[in-house]
């Protein structure tokens, strides 16, 4: 008899439980959980439809309807429909037009059905091409965001797992003449042409319902892979979708844990273990049919060996103290947390929920209040006020004082998905700014902000005098705003290092800590202006802008000059963020447009504007003229094509633009109120928020 002492039953404990919570660490995570539950869901839908789809051999048509979504997840992106009931419409379409053309007796079913696929695909592409402020996540749309699962996509999975249910009992028999003797099933009275269209039906609730988990790509990872793997275990129909149910959600909690301890794409990982296991499956079948069921289990225990040694032996494994953005005290939101932080000249502060309208006010004391509270809190007088934000903290300064406020909204992107936090509204701390040099006299003005960016590193604040603050991002997300490093030059964050600008018009890549690193080949003189793009880093120099960008693990620049002299430079970009259309304002009676991805300089003549932005490449410009009208303009013509009053008079002080994928933003300081404004309606203003202060600044953050 096996006989353990004391040290190696703790010994066995211990390992046990270290692998345990190597399995269950991930699903401590509300949005791991949530996608855990929307996955499992989605395994059920997938089995009662895929099975028919692999056993009446569908998968050409399947594969046909999930890219035939395209079209109607576009048209419902642009016109602010809910994306769900667009790619239902439109697969459902597809279906329709499926049935239709197949009835032809001049060509064979697949051909109509390659027609469509080809179609659809082409329209949705067309849609997505000349429309660039496409607010739809391409890479999400085709490999899909399950860590995004959001509480009422489970409820949307729960109706559709519903639906299948209802369609796969009440058209079971139905289903299995079809699909054996079509000819016997219209003897029987089971009418074969309604049972294909409710099997149609099926297969389009499954796709709908799986596309925002595993995407249009990889929907077949769930949709074919379980049910294929359960035709070698059983072959009655209910025990073949029980065993795909099975496999599916076993593939489900595997790839999700597979991915949060490697760092894989959650989507892809979940469809790369269904197919595994059908291929699993069959091995194992061969296996038995040659060996016995004895080979089988022996070949089963044999290959679940390397999963026994993964788990921790001797040492805990390290488990990631943030994984996929995650923020101790922060909560997970289930969309982006969009809101605007406004000021006046006097330094009142005021920070609005965009999407629940609430209002914060921060008064001079940095305690939150909710308005209307009246509080005005002035940071000085010896110079103006500016603002600017880098997508979650705002930096207001004045008077020798920058006021640093966290708005409690923001995003972190993780490239295949994104993940939204909210946090108290709060204000952070404040640091002291330095006179401007060359300046001298008794009122000597202060370096004000000139421009705000992040990464998950660092936050860089660019000063109007050229040069930079530094600060740790992770310190101010926790309050902690400590004394900045400054730079002499323009620096902007930028892959994982920073990218500077200097006064002799140097530009240099540099290490994240400051040390010295590569001097690029192209200058940028008397630099003023700046954005990050995907693209690479922009500067505004005096004979055009430069870009840094990162190409094969290194940086290059590019110099792309004005068309001629420009006496009327570019100094200050306004962009959505993200965009490789860039903006700017050309002197009294034009605006200029910077697209990075064609590389030129587009000059629109417009009388007295005084701000501009756009949405991205072939998007209309936003012009805001001094009279207070918001033009849109053909950026290719140059014609007007909308046009709505935004102001009461003519605008005073220094309006803003502000961009997001949905809608753009305009603050009316006169009227002490911000209009949000449908840029791809029209310019219809969506809503008016009120303020007790003077919106003379703004900036939007959870981007």
């Amino acid at each position: 008899m096996l006989h353990l002492t004391s040290i190696e039953t703790i010994i066995i404990f211990s390992i046990s439980f270290r692998a345990m919570d190597w399995l269950i660490a991930p699903f401590e995570v509300a949005f791991v959980q949530r996608a855990m539950w929307g996955g499992l869901l989605v395994s059920c839908v997938c089995a009662l439809a895929g099975t028919w789809v692999v056993v009446r051999g569908m998968a050409f048509l399947g594969d046909a309807m999930a890219h035939g979504m395209l079209p109607g997840v576009a048209v419902a992106a642009l016109l602010g429909g809910n994306l769900i009931v667009g790619a239902a419409i439109s697969c459902t379409a597809m279906a329709f037009g499926v049935s239709l053309l197949s009835r032809s007796k001049r060509f064979a079913a697949d051909t109509a059905i390659g027609l469509l696929f080809v179609g659809m695909l082409a329209a949705g592409v067309i849609i997505v091409s000349r429309s660039q402020s496409f607010a739809v996540d391409l890479t999400g749309f085709l490999f899909g965001d399950v860590l995004a699962v959001r509480t009422v996509d489970l409820w949307y999975l729960l109706a559709a797992l519903a639906v299948s249910l209802v369609i796969a009992v009440f058209g079971h028999r139905a289903f299995v003449a079809l699909t054996f003797d079509p000819r016997k099933a219209h003897t029987l009275g089971l009418h074969p042409k309604a049972a294909q269209v409710a099997l149609v039906g099926l297969l389009t609730v499954a796709i709908v319902a799986s596309f925002h988990v595993v995407g249009t790509l990889l929907v077949f990872g769930l949709l074919i892979a379980p049910p294929a793997a359960a035709v070698y275990w059983s072959d009655r129909i209910p025990v073949v979708m029980l065993i795909a149910a099975l496999i599916g959600g076993f593939s489900t909690v595997a790839g999700l844990v597979i991915s949060w301890h490697v760092g894989t794409a959650a989507g892809a990982t979940i469809a790369a273990v269904a197919v595994g296991t059908f291929f699993v499956s069959a091995i194992l079948s061969a296996v038995r049919e040659r060996f016995g069921r004895a080979g089988a289990a022996s070949l089963a225990a044999l290959a679940a060996l390397p999963l026994v040694g993964c788990a921790p032996a001797e040492e805990p494994a390290a488990v990631e103290e943030t994984p996929h953005g995650y923020v101790a005290g922060a909560e997970e939101a289930s969309e982006v947390q969009n809101r605007l932080v406004v000021a006046d000249g006097a330094g009142g502060v005021r920070v609005i929920d965009l999407l629940t309208e609430e209002v914060t006010g921060l008064p001079e004391s940095g305690s939150p209040q909710p308005v209307p509270s009246g509080a005005r809190s002035p940071l000085g007088t010896d110079g103006s006020t500016e603002l600017a934000g880098d997508g979650r903290f705002a930096y207001l300064s004045s008077g020798g004082q920058m006021k640093i406020v966290d708005s409690g909204g923001w995003t972190v992107d993780h490239g295949d998905h994104r993940h939204y936090y909210r946090a108290p509204i709060r204000e952070s701390g404040s640091v002291a700014t330095a006179p401007v040099p060359g300046n001298t006299g008794s009122d000597v003005p202060h370096e004000t902000v000139a421009g705000a960016y992040r990464d998950v590193a660092l936050s860089a604040v660019v000063l109007n005098s050229g040069a930079t603050f530094v600060f740790d991002a992770t310190a101010l997300g926790e309050g902690a705003v400590g004394e900045p490093r400054r730079i002499d030059g323009i620096a902007v964050p930028y892959a994982e290092h920073l990218v500077v600008t200097d006064r002799a018009g140097r530009v240099e890549v540099r290490g994240r800590d400051g040390s010295a690193g590569q001097v690029q080949a192209q200058t940028c003189p008397q630099a003023r202006g700046q954005a990050v793009t995907r693209r690479g880093v922009v500067f505004g120099c005096a004979d055009g802008a430069v870009v840094v960008a990162q190409r094969d693990g290194g940086f290059v620049t590019e110099k792309i000059a004005y068309p001629a002299p420009a006496t009327d430079r570019a100094t200050e970009f306004t962009h959505r963020p993200g965009s490789t259309t860039l903006t700017a304002l050309a002197g009294r009676d034009g605006v200029w447009t910077l697209d990075i991805r064609k590389k030129t300089w587009t000059r629109t003549a417009i009388a007295d504007p005084v701000a501009v932005n756009t949405a991205g490449e072939g998007s209309s410009l936003l012009v805001l003229t001094r009279d207070g009208v918001l033009h849109g303009i053909d950026p290719v013509s140059g014609t007007e094509t909308a046009r709505v009053a935004v102001s009461s008079g003519p605008v005073e002080g220094r309006p803003v633009i502000s961009v997001d994928p949905d809608r753009a933003y305009v603050n009316d300081i006169r009227g002490r109120k911000v209009h949000e404004v449908a840029y791809n309606d029209n310019l219809r203003v969506a809503r008016t928020f009120e303020f007790d202060i003077a919106p003379s600044l703004m900036v939007e953050t959870g981007l």
